[in-house]
């Protein structure tokens, strides 16, 4: 015991500044956020120290705020199945790759990576808007011009195009520590490929499923360039509505209230997702 106590003490010692700069860095903001969000709005004063819960309940009773975060919830939800069913394959067959040619097309994944998504999303606006790629694709055929922009599928296009590497390169890490013999046995007991997914491959992917699919779901929930760019002032998510309330309208109370409420159904959903996977996977 007593060999184990300076040990102890070292690792203490030597942890505890960086996790307590860590905690202040992020519980004073949140601290100072939440405070904000029980002050009242004045216009001439911007804000007025209060405790209510009239911010909170300003959203939650206003159907066009609800409507926002169910918006934004829908854009989450859909581009992280379509995320999943296109990063899957992907996925599994850069990690059963043998080819020399693996180290290249896992780059060409992570590529894009190193370009912002406010640079992505403005290459999309060229490829969607007027006189763009697809309007001249449609213009050849036929058409007398089309514009996608500034439309729910354009913003679900931008999100689902920086959120997919992040989902095949969680999927990969995972399907590579599956061991290969398991599907060798599978084929040599006679399961086709469909029934050698779904009862070898399928449940032990579920972590990186689960993981990649939080990921790009948190992602996906805090977007705010793509659907800036893409969606217009039109379509409205959570993290643009609270750039508004905050820069342009001055509402600092309601926009903190808008922070924390986007943070908690974030998390929420999350952790019930983490949950469910978990306890899928220890059902297998």
């Amino acid at each position: 015991m007593s060999a184990r106590r300076p040990e102890g003490l070292t690792a203490s010692l030597l942890i505890g500044p960086a996790t307590m700069v860590v905690m202040l860095s992020l519980v004073l903001p949140l601290a100072l956020l939440a405070r904000y969000s029980l002050n009242k709005y004045d216009r001439r004063t911007f804000m007025i120290e209060a405790f209510t819960p009239e911010n909170y309940l300003r959203f939650v009773t206003d159907p066009f705020y609800t409507g926002v975060l169910w918006t934004t919830f829908s854009i989450a939800i859909v581009t992280t199945l379509l995320c999943l069913i296109l990063g899957f394959p992907i996925a599994y067959k850069l990690a059963r790759s043998q080819s020399r040619w693996k180290s290249i097309g896992v780059l060409l994944i992570i590529l894009p990576l190193f370009i912002g998504s406010t640079v992505r999303a403005l290459g999309w606006m060229g490829v969607l808007g007027r006189g763009g790629i697809v309007d001249a694709l449609y213009g050849a055929l036929g058409g007398s011009g089309i514009s996608l922009l500034y439309t729910s599928f354009a913003v679900g296009i931008g999100i689902l195009s920086i959120n997919l590497p992040y989902m095949i390169l969680t999927l990969q890490s995972v399907i590579e520590g599956i061991d290969a013999r398991l599907e060798e046995a599978a084929d040599s007991l006679g399961a086709d490929p469909t029934r050698r997914f779904w009862h070898v491959v399928l449940p032990l992917a579920l972590p990186g499923i689960g993981t990649g699919g939080i990921l790009v779901f948190i992602l996906a929930m805090n977007a705010y360039a793509t659907p800036f760019l893409l969606g217009g002032a039109r379509f409205q998510m959570m993290a643009p509505m609270l750039y508004r309330e905050f820069a342009v309208n001055n509402n600092w109370p309601f926009a903190a209230a808008i922070a924390f409420i986007l943070m908690l159904t974030t998390l929420s959903l999350t952790a019930v997702s983490g949950l469910l996977v978990q306890r899928r996977y220890k059902a297998q």
